[in-house]
């Protein structure tokens, strides 16, 4: 599945998931993150890092 193809799926701009991607975004919804998993059939812990400052 493309970027684009994600991003229509769950209802945010491609950039917005762009911004998600590289991890440059401050904060992700929960709506947003379960649309997510919902899309790629996952789990939150498949997407998400815990990288300590």
């Amino acid at each position: 599945m493309s970027s684009g193809e994600l991003a229509q799926k769950i209802g945010i701009s491609a950039a917005n998931l762009s911004i998600l991607k590289t991890g440059k975004a401050k904060a992700v919804r929960f709506t947003t993150l379960e649309a997510i998993c919902k899309a790629l059939d996952c789990q939150p812990g498949d997407l998400l890092e815990y990288r300590p400052d």
